[in-house]
């Protein structure tokens, strides 16, 4: 015979009552968010995919990064009357530069930088809890992979991108990687940023970037902020500025650049190359304030190249800055990159 159970008193209304507050004030205590299971996980990002430039002559253009900086351009699309809407230029596996014919002349050459990241739709819903503006849906582009479009505190257009095994990013895996790259890795690009809190709130807080590096020109004035993305040592270069630069003269600041083993031997090669003679300018090396060595060069529409080793000139790195951020309106801008 199965021995009977004796029921539980219930507990008086008021007891039980007291008891559930006490439950809420020890989650409440612990910091547990009351709809943590509704929050989505960031999925990783792991680095920089692209930046996208305009480009008033694409022929010029072309010449630059693939007979100056020795890059190949692996495909292209079209627009709806047949005419060119977009060409890559290819910088690795996963890394490339997107060059558009401009809308305007004297605009700024900036049309968007990418991060590339494993799970695109996921994102994209975690975006949108962290109050980010969001479309309705991540889509699938021309070329095969999932992207969506987000804009940062300072106006940039910061592409979302999953490459799928399908597009032709992947489908183009090692291919169009000549020998006479000038790079085989795009390191980090820069834009302009007015709001230093509001930025790091969107690239650190919410994407989940890591501060790595602060540095000025002046001492006195804090000129460059360095973040890298989450899973990944691509960064993102912070050009602080007072007083925004004209449309037309942003090329220094809005800028990206290639990682060089040794620079010396990068200058030594580009001095070699038959379409050197197109270009003006000098080649010069020197050293930043984050003590490493760099070479700049510009595209026939100014946006700068930095050419830049990886190491700093003695082995032991380069102090932060504490100085305080421009402030707007002040006689303090974003110069070239440390």
């Amino acid at each position: 015979m199965a021995k009977s159970v004796a029921a539980t008193p219930a507990l008086p209304r008021a007891a039980a009552t007291f008891q559930t507050s006490v439950c809420w004030l020890i989650i409440l205590a612990a910091g547990v968010p009351l709809r943590a299971a509704d929050s989505p996980t960031r999925p990783r990002i792991t680095g920089i995919s692209h930046i996208a430039l305009y480009a008033h002559d694409l022929e010029r253009s072309r010449a630059f990064y693939k007979e100056f900086l020795g890059f190949d351009e692996p495909f292209s699309l079209t627009n709806s009357t047949g005419g060119l809407l977009l060409t890559w230029i290819k910088i690795n596996n996963r890394q490339t530069i997107e060059l558009f014919p401009e809308k305007e002349a004297g605009a700024d050459r900036l049309n968007h930088i990418a991060l590339e990241t494993e799970d695109a739709e996921g994102l994209r819903k975690y975006l949108a809890t962290r109050e980010v503006a969001v479309p309705e849906k991540t889509v699938k582009g021309r070329i095969g992979n999932l992207n969506f479009n987000v804009t940062d505190p300072d106006g940039h257009t910061v592409e979302m991108v999953q490459y799928l095994p399908d597009g032709w990013t992947l489908r183009e895996r090692d291919k169009f990687l000549p020998d006479t790259r000038i790079s085989t890795h795009l390191t980090h690009v820069g834009i302009l940023v007015g709001n230093l809190d509001a930025a790091l709130h969107f690239y650190r807080d919410i994407l989940g970037g890591q501060e790595t590096w602060r540095g000025g020109g002046n001492p006195r004035r804090l000129s460059w902020v360095n973040v890298k993305v989450p899973e990944g040592d691509d960064y993102i270069e912070f050009m602080l500025y007072s007083d925004l630069p004209e449309p037309g003269k942003r090329g220094t600041q809005h800028h990206l650049c290639l990682g060089v083993p040794e620079v010396e031997k990068a200058k030594t090669l580009l001095e070699s190359r038959a379409a050197r003679i197109n270009y003006a300018r000098p080649l010069q090396i020197a050293t930043g304030v984050n003590r490493k060595r760099q070479l700049n060069v510009w595209d026939p529409d100014g946006t700068r190249v930095e050419l830049m080793e990886p190491h700093t000139v003695d082995g032991l790195p380069a102090p932060s800055s504490t100085a305080l951020p421009p402030a707007a309106g002040g006689s303090d801008g974003a110069g070239l990159s440390p």
